[in-house]
């Protein structure tokens, strides 16, 4: 789909130069005005508040993936500057991929789609090519198949963020799967899980090696689940290995590696 944002970095140490920061709120404007005086009486764009927070999920990632030179990444957030020129100053070739918003906006056309067929008198049902399987593991499937288009056994390291709970738990649990499919053995996946459900909408993106930035954000999609332990393990049940850090802001930091 267009509306995805896949961006492919040559190896080395060299950076993108346009802007990667993404479009959070304002119809599709900057939310920090893009340097342009707003209108008189215009209502002001909230300004994204930042706050750095110690990451030993982060430092345990850049452990594994210490000496493998130049490696392959996928960021599943959005395509900050900042973490790109960090990750491809190491070496290494970055894909990004904002897969919430992708999600969102897929929702919106599933929408548009179930409107026009409403309106054409034609109802969702199973016995027609034409028809659209409406259950969570039929929008998880055309999700899928329609995004995250890598060849198997692409990436070294995923940077799942938090964006599993998020996602319909159907849809979760295939992401997930199809994830794996694109590690090669050995790989390594970050994701971040809340303790409870979130009160805001946070984004992250890398400082240094152990410190990431927590951005607030306008809302994409609602928090879906909270996952416990056990749910989190049988998501990643192909996995060998994970260890998790758990903060004192409610989120679970866990690394697993295939």
């Amino acid at each position: 789909m267009g509306f995805l944002n896949k961006l492919g970095i040559a190896m080395g140490g060299s950076v993108a130069r346009e802007s990667a920061k993404p479009l959070a709120a304002n119809n599709g404007k900057s939310p920090n005005g893009n340097g342009v005086a707003p209108a008189a009486g215009a209502t002001r764009a909230p300004q994204m508040q930042e706050i750095n927070r110690v990451s030993n999920g982060l430092k345990e990632f850049l452990w594994n993936l210490d000496g493998l030179g130049r490696g392959t990444m996928l960021d599943l957030g959005p395509a900050w500057q900042t973490t790109l020129s960090f990750f491809i100053e190491r070496g290494f070739r970055v894909s990004s991929e904002d897969i919430l918003r992708g999600w969102k906006e897929f929702l919106n056309e599933e929408e548009a789609r179930l409107r026009d067929a409403g309106a054409g008198g034609n109802v969702p049902g199973a016995n027609s090519n034409h028809d659209l399987d409406m259950t969570p593991g039929g929008r998880a499937v055309r999700f899928l198949t329609a995004n995250l288009q890598y060849p198997k056994s692409s990436f070294d390291a995923v940077l799942l963020w938090d964006l599993l709970d998020y996602l319909e738990p159907a849809v979760a649990k295939q992401t997930v799967a199809w994830i794996t499919e694109l590690l090669r053995p050995g790989g390594v996946v970050l994701a971040m899980f809340h303790s409870k459900k979130p009160e805001g909408f946070q984004r992250y993106r890398v400082a240094d090696s152990s410190t990431l930035q927590v951005i607030s954000a306008a809302v994409i999609c609602p928090a879906q689940k909270v996952y416990q332990n056990r749910e989190i393990q049988d998501l990643f049940a192909r996995y060998r290995t994970s260890k998790s850090f758990v903060g004192r802001d409610q989120l679970r930091e866990t690394l697993f590696i295939k």
